[in-house]
């Protein structure tokens, strides 16, 4: 890749982080009469559903906050960073240390789920909120909430099982590949802790010896307790785009232990994915694969969803960075041209979310209860400065 055209992404990447996509939900999205932000966002960033995801106010919280901390102290960054907190310490936590996973927009709980991802989210934005401000009771917070989800996570009977443990044993690549991202980013404001080294490693061995099956050249999302492969829906699923986010993160633990083993099994990880998901017909990542063809059961298989695309930029770049591979440059170019064809909207700013396999818009909403300010941001934030470091 070269300079000039280096140059010109960088100003790309910028200009739609800070130019659109940050101010849109800096300007909509704070509901500055209950505190927190609001989620559900129409195209013009009105809102069109005042209930709150909590965990993605977790997620805009570590957003603002890595902003601030990273690019530029910004007090505007800073402002919404602190307005979040203060709404997820006041409403987010049961009395029982889980979170809920919904609220009315004035904070009370409609709905708790039996799954950990509120907490891990609360974790990196408690964690990169206590780095920007010295928050003492941030981090403690933090920490506190990081080592109640492991304790769940460890012990069987804390967390409600999806299905009867006595008939069916399983284990997903989500739960993986989100304490090691946690853990990442909580290592960057607390103290070292062997407990952070513990859940790393064992991350890694269930992404790199389980979820990563290199005979069938595929990332599975759903495996038998033992690691075995089941013969369902969910079994034989693949999920392109988070196969390839998961590689991203296995690639940053790399570069922080100059651990050189890992980048392959990590690549490997991206080839696979870009094998299974890229669309030949009508170009872009396929939501879901059946990895032996059969038919898919969920109906948004074919759609183009703005996370696994955001996602896929990011972990290209990183890859072309750490291999200096050419294919993954062709590969970055690619998906970089078809994810700014038809997601960023450059009337209004934000991007949008949910597109057929043919790119048409499905849906005008720029956010909801699942789509926040998270993915996107965060990987034109990481493209930007990943290009910023190949250009020096």
């Amino acid at each position: 890749m070269m300079r000039d055209r280096l140059l010109e992404l960088r100003e790309i990447y910028r200009r739609e982080l800070f130019d659109s996509v940050v101010p849109f939900w800096l300007t909509h999205s704070l509901d500055h009469q209950n505190g927190g932000q609001f989620n559900s966002l129409d195209r013009v960033g009105s809102v069109f559903d005042s209930d709150k995801s909590m965990w993605l106010q977790g997620r805009a919280l570590w957003m603002f906050a890595k902003l601030y901390n990273e690019v530029e102290q910004r007090q505007e960054w800073l402002d919404a960073a602190r307005h979040i907190y203060e709404f997820i310490m006041r409403c987010g936590f049961d009395s029982d240390g889980r979170m809920f996973f919904a609220v009315t927009a004035d904070g009370r709980p409609l709905r708790k789920r039996r799954y950990i991802f509120t907490e891990t989210f609360a974790v990196i934005g408690l964690a990169e909120y206590a780095r920007a401000t010295a928050d003492a009771g941030a981090l403690q917070r933090a920490i506190a909430t990081y080592r109640l989800v492991v304790d769940h996570l460890r012990n069987p009977g804390r967390l409600a099982p999806k299905v009867f443990p006595q008939t069916r044993r399983a284990k997903a690549h989500n739960v993986s590949m989100i304490m090691l991202a946690t853990t990442q980013e909580l290592r960057l404001a607390a103290s070292p802790a062997p407990l952070y080294t513990q859940v790393v490693d064992e991350a890694l061995n269930q992404i790199l010896k389980h979820f990563l099956d290199q005979e069938a050249q595929a990332v599975f999302e759903v495996l038998g307790a033992e690691g075995e492969r089941l013969d369902t829906d969910d079994g034989r699923r693949i999920t392109p785009g988070h196969a390839m986010e998961s590689a991203a993160f296995v690639l940053h633990e790399a570069m922080a232990r100059a651990d050189e083993s890992l980048i392959a099994p990590a690549l490997k990880m991206i080839d696979y994915s870009l094998a299974w998901g890229w669309d030949e017909e009508c170009g872009g990542l396929l939501y879901f694969v059946d990895a032996e063809g059969k038919p898919p059961t969920r109906l948004e298989w074919d759609m183009k969803l703005w996370w696994p695309h955001a996602e896929a930029l990011y972990a290209l770049l990183i890859a072309y960075r750490v291999s200096g591979k050419e294919k993954y440059s062709r590969w970055f170019e690619q998906m970089h041209e078809w994810t700014f064809a038809h997601f960023p909207d450059p009337e209004y700013g934000g991007w949008y979310g949910y597109l057929r396999r043919d790119g048409s818009l499905s849906t005008p909403l720029k956010g909801g209860m699942w789509k926040g300010f998270f993915h996107t941001p965060r990987a034109l934030w990481l493209c930007w400065r990943l290009l910023g470091q190949m250009l020096d």
